[in-house]
């Protein structure tokens, strides 16, 4: 494990312990909740509102936590893994006993924005409600009609597999107390001026609300927590894995100078001329921004494309690699890789991707290249994008300081200049 999230739950630890008697009943009780009225059970909907909370679920990717795979649509079961120990999504179709069936619109509206469930229990934030607290009662009555009408599935949720005291109230009232506070963001911009434009607002509100991209491309502090001051500067998501590069740099999945239409192509078809989506963000591409209108995408396109740039180091030093590792690698790429990338990783247009000056190659953490060589990776099947081009897993070829060399001969070749990925950085997780 991790030192860094070691000595984070043994601080964490000691420190709830200390305070589990005398701060947990205060904590527990959150500031501005309005008590919640269980009489009522329903809410009605009109058509309209109901296909709006079928858009607004499809922009909150809600299937993708909450729908296990050949599990039925929404029954919850997949487990999101933390560093803490595994969250289990929850049922959120309509079954009166193991659902929502006896949730009404408060109470779906208190999960959103203040993150407790219908007895009061608060949850854990692996439900990103720390961004969907930024959506109005408005949008939260529409998913919440939209939900009521999916077929009842009786599937009891699953405990969560949490470590002590990480598996308490109390632990989690002491994280709220100092991580969690609820938002207010509004869906329209008011007429004062105060932003931008009012499409900048429109995808501010989808990047930090429903579309919750902080929740993977946000620097998160030892604790777990969101660091506010970097929402979207880029760190590695739960399970250690995959790394979901920095928004706010040119130098990883900034997208400042790109043009507003390729932005927009990326998030509705999976790929442009020059980029491609693969791993946890091609599963984001397929169950949510395809089916976004085209105004949403442009909206959100103009708010990333507006984030203030992180400065760039004015001259990195050069990267070391091992020159046996080099030349190790360089015969692993002529046997497994020119093939398809090119002997001088020039790749094949519309089919298999550049490899020089390609800066998904160069990123400074080179977990995403480990992980997409040794399982390999399928842009999604999108409209525009039928039949996309894949590449095979090697994992079952290449063990893991044959996948640290050929990394390392990408990595310092054709102009590329990244440090070389060491057995550590390969090895299987």
């Amino acid at each position: 494990m991790n030192a860094r999230i070691l000595l984070a739950k043994t601080v964490l630890g000691v420190a709830v312990t200390g305070i589990l008697i005398a701060g947990a009943v205060v904590a527990l009780n959150l500031r501005g909740e309005d008590p919640v009225d269980d009489s009522a059970f329903t809410l009605e909907g009109t058509s309209a509102q109901v296909e709006r909370g079928r858009y607004l679920a499809l922009a909150g990717n809600c299937a993708g936590c909450h729908t296990a795979r050949g599990g039925a649509p929404y029954a919850g079961g997949n487990g999101i893994e933390t560093p803490f120990g595994t969250i289990y999504a929850s049922n959120l179709t309509p079954d009166a006993k193991t659902g929502i069936g006896r949730w009404n619109a408060d109470h779906f509206w208190r999960a959103m924005h203040h993150g407790r469930s219908r007895d009061g229990r608060l949850l854990y934030p692996a439900f990103p409600y720390t961004s969907f607290t930024h959506i109005t009662r408005e949008d939260s009555d529409a998913m919440y009609v939209w939900l009521r009408t999916l077929p009842p599935t009786t599937q009891p949720n699953r405990e969560h597999d949490l470590d002590f005291p990480y598996n308490t109230q109390a632990a989690l009232a002491v994280w709220r107390a100092l991580y969690f506070s609820p938002g207010r963001e509004e869906a329209k911009a008011p007429e004062d001026g105060a932003y931008p434009s009012a499409e900048w607002h429109r995808g501010a509100y989808l990047v930090r609300g429903l579309g919750h991209c902080a929740a993977c491309h946000g620097s998160r502090n030892a604790m777990g927590a969101t660091d506010a001051a970097h929402a979207l500067a880029g760190g590695m998501l739960p399970g250690g894995k995959w790394y979901a590069p920095a928004l706010d740099a040119a130098s990883e999945a900034g997208v400042a100078g790109w043009s507003t239409d390729e932005v927009v192509a990326l998030l509705k078809s999976g790929r442009t001329e020059h980029a491609s989506v693969s791993g946890p963000m091609a599963e984001v591409v397929y169950r949510s921004t395809q089916h976004l209108r085209d105004e949403d995408l442009r909206a959100m396109a103009t708010y990333l494309q507006a984030l203030p740039a992180r400065p760039e180091p004015s001259q990195e030093p050069a990267a070391r690699r091992s020159d046996s590792l080099m030349k190790r690698g360089e015969r692993i790429y002529a046997q497994q890789c020119a093939w398809c990338h090119g002997e001088r990783g020039e790749g094949v247009p519309g089919a298999f991707p550049r490899l020089a000056g390609n800066r998904a190659v160069s990123l400074a953490n080179p977990a995403n290249l480990v992980q997409i060589v040794r399982r390999g990776g399928y842009p999604p099947v999108t409209e525009g994008n039928p039949r996309p081009y894949g590449m095979p897993p090697f994992g079952q070829f290449l063990d893991d300081a044959e996948i640290a060399a050929v990394l390392t001969y990408v990595r310092g070749s054709w102009g590329n200049d990244a440090a070389e990925v060491t057995q550590r950085d390969a090895v299987r997780r």
